[in-house]
């Protein structure tokens, strides 16, 4: 049994995750409790509960320990005076004063004696291995101290989060507490020179961006130190900005590394309905998110308010995310949206993302391209335009080239009749993709003169791709995504673990 003593319940510090999680919610809630200078109780029989005595020793905690025996660990760690032991079996009263416990016996019963006294007063307990008897669990660990990262399955899979701390010590380097320290001795400072949560933060970022992280690196501490105090001094008042950003087809995975960069950055986040929920869920959680989505049809948000709203949080000092679906510049209103900025003289940055052309395909088992099917490859919109010009059917027809159409579910009996009156053949493939990328993604083939009745009768709803084309013949063979049991496709992280 190891017991953990902090100041008071009310001093517990709340812990927010740095990202949403989606899906059902977790099942616990993140906390660290401080407990500096606070007793700890621990116990156990023989060798019990020395892996949780060492994780509050390494931590400078000081422990009581309550057992009928005394493993030689225990026993040094009293010599150096960094516990108390206590030989007695366990008893209720050992706990009283204590907000935290662990259970570490090898004896059932008397872990479960443990469990009952410690519930009854209201006590934090952890069970070793016996999660019905947890009210806390312990996390894997990696400490950087100050930086301090915990990360828990809710006692459903120990190994694995193993496994993830061992990914990330590898990936987090050593100089991070050092870093903390520094700029945890400036906050005050900051605070003075630097009015406002969002230019603050601006500032600490232009920190993280700059040779100062290198110099600690280094061990230079003293020149790190200098070139804060410099940074500081000639402080710049907040800019605004807009990163205009394509969030792919719905997949989280396919998002690029800058974009995710951005969107961690942003102060706003402007979106639209096209952007995938667990991809919003990789939003900094305290940033604001306005969504400005725009369905066939039924527009909510105006374009020219969105350009609007754009230019007036940027200069307002806002560092603006524009997160699209699918890639900015392909059929995205990036372009217009940018034209907006310009005079002002507002900075942006644009970020590429994998159009839906590509992502829904390629999840969809089919090729745009093929040396022995389509030689070339159209990507269009189905939307008319305002002045109601066709486009090029002829064009849109041509044999050996796969036709992509975005948008297209309003109007796909227009778009079947008049590539059959173009001369595309009736029985050439096609394919209708719902949802492309993401868990839910539906797919559905069949031939052009069937392409609208395929629509209907499988009530197929935005977002959709159309793709028409003689490479969609081999779809059912290429096909890997969801349901191809013996390809283990929705297996990415375990994989790379």
């Amino acid at each position: 049994m190891i017991e953990v003593s902090t100041l008071t319940k009310s001093k517990c510090c709340l812990c927010q995750s740095a990202v949403r999680t989606a899906g059902a919610p977790s099942a616990v809630f993140a906390y660290f409790c401080p407990i500096e200078k606070s007793p700890c109780v621990a116990g156990g029989r023989w060798s019990c509960g020395i892996a949780q005595g060492r994780y509050f020793t390494q931590s400078g905690r000081r422990l009581t320990v309550v057992a009928t025996y005394f493993a030689d660990e225990f026993i040094e760690w009293q010599q150096q005076g960094k516990a108390t032991l206590i030989e007695s079996r366990f008893e209720a009263h050992h706990i009283d004063g204590h907000v935290l416990v662990v259970a570490a016996t090898d004896d059932d019963a008397v872990n479960q004696s443990v469990f009952e006294a410690a519930d009854l007063r209201n006590i934090l307990v952890n069970t070793v291995d016996d999660q019905p008897n947890c009210s806390f669990i312990f996390p894997a660990i990696i400490d950087r101290s100050p930086i301090l990262i915990a990360i828990s399955s809710a006692g459903t899979a120990p190994v694995l989060a193993r496994r993830l701390r061992e990914k990330l010590e590898a990936i987090l380097p050593a100089h991070l507490g050092p870093l903390a320290q520094l700029v945890g001795a400036f906050r005050d400072k900051v605070k003075q020179k630097i009015d406002g949560f969002a230019g603050r933060r601006q500032f600490w970022e232009r920190v993280f961006d700059s040779s100062i992280v290198r110099e600690v690196q280094a061990n230079r501490l003293d020149v790190a130190q200098q070139q804060l105090e410099d940074l500081l001094e000639r402080e710049i008042p907040t800019q605004g900005e807009v990163y205009l950003v394509g969030s792919g087809p719905g997949d989280p995975e396919l998002l690029t590394l800058k974009a995710l960069q951005l969107m961690q950055q942003a102060d706003v986040v402007v979106y639209d309905y096209l952007v995938s929920e667990p991809i919003l869920q990789l939003v900094r959680r305290d940033a604001e998110l306005v969504c400005v989505g725009k369905k066939a049809g039924a527009h909510s948000v105006a374009q020219e308010e969105t350009n609007n709203l754009l230019v007036s949080l940027a200069l307002s000092g806002k560092k603006v995310c524009r997160l699209k679906g699918g890639d900015p510049f392909i059929f995205g209103r990036g372009a217009e949206e940018i034209e907006v900025l310009l005079p002002h003289g507002i900075p942006f940055q644009v970020v590429p993302g994998i159009t839906a052309a590509a992502g829904c395909a390629a999840y969809a088992g089919i090729a745009l391209t093929h040396r022995d099917y389509a030689q070339a490859v159209q990507f269009v919109t189905g939307h008319c335009r305002k002045d109601g010009v066709e486009p090029d059917w002829q064009s849109l027809s041509r044999p050996n080239q796969t036709l992509v159409i975005y948008m297209g579910l309003m109007k796909v009996e227009h778009i079947q009749q008049q590539l059959l009156a173009a001369g595309r053949a009736a029985t050439i493939p096609v394919a209708v993709i719902e949802n492309g990328t993401r868990a839910d993604q539906r797919v559905f083939t069949g031939k052009l003169s069937e392409l609208a009745s395929l629509v209907a009768q499988h009530q197929v709803q935005s977002p959709a791709l159309l793709i028409i084309g003689e490479v969609v013949a081999l779809q059912q063979k290429l096909n890997w995504f969801g349901d191809r049991p013996d390809q283990q496709a929705q297996q990415p992280l375990t994989n790379r673990i």
